[in-house]
């Protein structure tokens, strides 16, 4: 991987995931224009600086010429995932209680498709489940405020 890949990948990963490397949110999901190779080298190079900080990267689907990469701190996606009402309403998409975080991802990941999100998604970005709720009750439309997210 050449040097301006290298720092291009940093400029969007810390553009775009800033909430999650600032401990602010327990996780982001950022598209990269490139090539899968390209990708997994860099992740698998940056793996060890993210541990450092108790962060997470991972190659969460490839489609097209899109490769989306979910970057989550793992301390605070658990606590996330645990709270009562996250577990009800991942358990509505086949997500049971004995999965771990890591397990919960693979679903994740197993479940999008090109051009298509399982709705579930927004409970992995730390979303509050009623908002995910009444996106999906609303097609996305007749929220009450638009921002990082559609709130309901």
């Amino acid at each position: 991987m050449s040097e301006v890949e290298r720092k291009s990948i940093d400029g969007v990963l810390a553009f775009h995931g800033a909430p999650t490397l600032l401990g602010v949110k327990c996780a982001n999901l950022i598209s990269f224009d490139m090539c899968e190779g390209t990708m997994s080298e860099y992740l698998h190079e940056f793996a060890d600086k993210l541990s450092d900080c108790g962060l997470t990267a991972i190659q969460l689907c490839k489609c097209r010429k899109r490769t989306l990469v979910y970057i989550y701190n793992e301390k605070m996606l658990t606590a996330w995932l645990g709270m009562p009402q996250v577990k009800q309403f991942l358990s509505e998409y086949g997500y049971t209680c004995d999965m771990s975080p890591e397990q919960k991802l693979r679903r994740l990941s197993c479940r999008m498709s090109c051009g298509s999100f399982p709705h579930e998604i927004g409970a992995f970005l730390g979303y509050p489940v009623e908002d995910i709720r009444g996106f999906i009750s609303n097609s996305g439309k007749n929220c009450l405020l638009c921002g990082y997210w559609k709130v309901y």
